[in-house]
């Protein structure tokens, strides 16, 4: 099946927490999308592996997304090897997105700085032809997304693009509290984290303001660019 727009997360919720809004609106203009987390967050201080299945399937419904699957790589413990990389070849070749968000270059939690450059060298990989995968006893074609993006996450980061996701802003916030065993929930009787507060959520917002401040909107989420935007037609420029 192919998927127009695809983003890597290296655990649940990364994806809903940095760009569910643009998945969404792409979702709302046409276009097929979906999420491969690269772990099942099994190192969590809080919830468990099949709780955050759970979340993940809830917030799927919730963004409407043509497909969520899990690479299964082990949560703190891949790295961009011949293994891991082959894995991610599989999945790209799998859904051969034309777009893929991707984890933040460099982040508080260092996962996301390790998903960014794995899934970034295994997305250029993808394209030789000479690295053959088989999946199901058939050899897949050879397949290179055309663009690359980073999401921005914890850390701030400059982004190259903005999104406007004004109109969307209530359904992304839906799809962040799809993970109750994550995020504050005062009935929860589990360790406090880092995100479990209740500012980590003001924070979330105010990072969404932030962004959309930068274009003159409410909402927005900003993506770093690994290539430069080619403009064949100068009234993309308008």
């Amino acid at each position: 099946m192919h998927i127009d727009i695809l983003a890597f997360a290296a655990h649940p919720d990364d994806a809903e927490l940095a760009c569910s809004g643009i998945l969404y609106k792409a979702k709302q203009q046409g276009f097929t999308t979906g999420i491969c987390d690269l772990t099942q967050g099994e190192l969590g201080t809080r919830g468990t592996s099949e709780i955050r299945k759970q979340e993940a399937e809830k917030a799927k419904q919730i963004l409407n997304l043509d497909i969520r699957t899990n690479a299964k790589l082990k949560d703190g413990f891949f790295y961009a090897d011949e293994y891991h990389i082959k894995t991610i070849i599989e999945i790209l070749r799998m859904y051969t997105p034309t777009v893929i968000l991707i984890n933040a270059p460099e982040d508080r939690h260092p996962d996301h700085g390790k998903a960014c450059q794995l899934v970034k060298e295994a997305a250029f990989l993808s394209g030789l032809r000479r690295i053959e995968t088989v999946v199901n006893g058939n050899t897949q074609k050879a397949h290179r997304p055309e663009k690359v993006y980073s999401y921005i996450q914890d850390k701030y980061l400059e982004p190259d693009v903005v999104v406007d996701i004004s109109d969307v802003w209530e359904i992304k916030k839906q799809a962040i509290l799809a993970y109750q065993s994550q995020f504050y929930n005062p009935n929860s009787n589990e360790p406090e984290t880092y995100i479990s507060s209740p500012h980590f959520l003001q924070f979330v917002t105010a990072r969404a303001q932030e962004m959309g401040h930068k274009i003159y909107a409410d909402y927005g989420e900003g993506l770093i660019a690994h290539q430069k935007t080619a403009i064949k037609d100068i009234q993309n420029l308008f």
